[in-house]
């Protein structure tokens, strides 16, 4: 499945991985760093010269990944005798497939990997999880069978209540309250990926804790 704190981290330290890998290990700026001059010559390098391919693995588990959820979608329809605002198309699976060759590139990688296809799925996943959140995804939200959109408006609604602007609170802490008012881990912890990425919380105290700043 898609790990929602997997993902975060990886975004914000993907940069200073690749670098460490690829270019000049000799260079005495501080490790994992470089200048913005020398970031600037990696993308042009990787945009001109790298192309790479979906490997045959990446290819199978995203065709796999499109039909579950074409067949959520469907699912979703029928329940709900309404049709999506955001239907499931080809068109999303090719974003995928974008997304994912671009992570390869970023490595100037040949062919795309597992771990490519894992964060463009998680990508994918959070940015139709803002739609729902923003009312224009009526139902389908992920790839893993995500709860509805319902329960996740309701964490989220109540997570605001409960804490107000300004409060400071362990994050284990907010996932074991919920779930013991019975809402799902994974309902929980979209709710938190989708108000972190809006600027609505930020982690503090090495991700343990969270900060409500509006």
């Amino acid at each position: 499945g898609i790990n929602a704190e997997y993902g975060e981290s990886r975004d914000t330290t993907i940069a200073r991985h690749v670098m460490k890998i690829h270019l000049n290990r000799e260079q005495t700026a501080t490790e994992g760093e470089m200048s913005i001059e020398m970031l600037k010559k990696y993308i042009a390098y990787a945009r001109n010269k790298c192309g790479p391919r979906l490997s045959d693995k990446s290819a199978a588990k995203l065709g796999h990944k499109y039909v579950l959820m074409r067949s959520s979608a469907r699912q979703h329809e029928h329940e709900s005798n309404k049709r999506l605002s955001i239907p499931i198309t080809i068109r999303q699976l090719e974003s995928i497939v974008r997304i994912t060759e671009s992570l390869a590139k970023m490595r100037l990688a040949a062919f795309t990997t597992d771990q490519d296809v894992e964060e463009s799925l998680r990508l994918f996943q959070v940015s139709t999880l803002q739609s729902a959140m923003s009312g224009t995804l009526s139902g389908v939200e992920g790839l893993t069978a995500l709860e509805d959109q319902e329960e996740v408006r309701k964490v989220e609604r109540q997570l605001k209540q409960r804490f107000p602007i300004g409060s400071q609170v362990s994050e284990v802490r907010i996932i074991q309250d919920f779930v013991k008012q019975k809402y799902s881990e994974r309902a929980v912890r979209t709710v938190l990926n989708i108000m972190i990425r809006k600027g609505e919380l930020q982690h503090r105290m090495q991700r343990k804790v969270v900060l409500r700043v509006k």
